[in-house]
């Protein structure tokens, strides 16, 4: 039988990391999706809750506490705070939680250690390709072997690129046809840089990565399982885009309690009233696919399946949850000074997005 009620212990996460957001995330997002940063304070703090070391192997000093539920959680609070700085906050886990997956010992004790520091250290995944049709489990750019090591070439996008990391995980094919991640150091020779200027997520810096002839030694190969790893991602990003769907909800019922027209609250006009009503519903379905898919993660079954679905759904849902919200506020919802516009611009892309988080 499935249960989805939370442990006292997810529930105190839960609240924690809620007040978190409210009390920390929610004050500066406008703010810093005005100025294209991301608040340093607020990512330390973050980092001290260890939202993302708890997951890591004790053996590495890390919490040792896996659970995909709880991490869904977490990222659904984090989102209902702001996206950009959820994505953020969770980015140390795109390196460090395939490393404690797939990484050999030594990648390990190499890599994980600069985690789990007193200091935030950022991570980067290179996954999504600037292409039509691009397909995480079929990557154009390619690993080819030379001599002791291997050449890398092709075109990543929607990279995370903060400042504070040395390394971003590139995935590539194989020769064989499979695929595997690659540690390339930032300045290796051949790897271009390219802000990106987003329509969503202004606050996370993000590039498109260039790599031309890029040469890795052998011992920079993650032999990573490419379907695990998107399915991580797809259920960290359903349970973020619960969060987006959830607070544009909350700010549409909100405020539809406040204002009145012809001498009463909108909210109790039936087709506001209906609108959200449908907006709630679809919420909470999209949540419970999402924390279906990670209970499996958990039971260590394949969820790919249940974790698409999920994001399939969360990604029409939160953009319709964001679209309603901006409705529901009339003009107001169009004005830079609410919240609905800016869940919208975040909600419309989780269309493109893929594994920029991971569960």
């Amino acid at each position: 039988m499935i249960d989805f009620e939370p442990s006292e212990e997810q529930q105190l996460i839960v609240e924690t990391v809620r007040q978190f957001a409210a009390n920390e995330i929610r004050p500066v997002a406008r703010d810093c999706e005005e100025s294209g940063k991301l608040p340093d304070g607020v990512l330390a703090h973050a980092h001290e809750l260890g939202l993302v070391s708890n997951a890591l192997p004790e053996a590495q000093g890390g919490g040792g506490e896996r659970s995909a539920v709880t991490a869904a959680l977490v990222a659904e609070e984090l989102a209902w705070g702001d996206l950009a700085i959820a994505l953020a906050v969770l980015s140390p886990g795109l390196v460090a939680l395939p490393l404690a997956d797939f990484g050999s010992d030594a990648q390990r004790a190499e890599h994980l250690p600069r985690y789990l520091g007193e200091s935030y250290v950022p991570g980067s995944l290179a996954l999504v390709e600037p292409r039509f049709g691009s397909d995480p489990f079929r990557p154009a750019a390619t690993a080819r072997r030379d001599g002791d090591g291997f050449v890398l070439d092709g075109r990543k996008c929607l990279v995370p690129w903060q400042d504070g990391d040395d390394v971003v995980l590139v995935v590539a094919a194989e020769e064989d046809g499979g695929a595997a991640g690659f540690l390339v150091p930032r300045g290796q020779e051949g790897l271009g840089a390219t802000p990106e200027r987003n329509m969503g997520i202004r606050a996370l810096p993000t590039v498109e990565l260039g790599l031309d002839g890029v040469r890795v030694p052998a011992s920079a190969r993650v032999a990573l399982d490419v379907a695990a790893l998107v399915t991580r991602g797809r259920v960290a990003l359903a349970a973020m885009g619960v969060g987006v769907a959830r607070a544009a909800f909350e700010t549409a019922r909100d405020y539809a309690k406040e204002r009145e027209a012809f001498g009463a609250p909108i909210a109790t006009k039936q087709a506001i009233a209906f609108k959200l009503a449908d907006m709630a519903i679809e919420i909470d379905a999209a949540r419970l696919l999402a924390w279906e898919a990670a209970w499996r993660l958990d039971r260590g079954e394949d969820a790919l399946r249940e974790a698409t679905l999920a994001y399939d759904q969360v990604r029409r849902v939160a953009l319709q949850a964001a679209d309603g919200a901006v409705q529901v506020l009339g003009g107001h919802g169009y004005i830079r000074d609410y919240l609905p516009e800016m869940h919208l611009r975040n909600a419309r892309g989780f269309a493109a997005f893929e594994a920029l988080a991971l569960t």
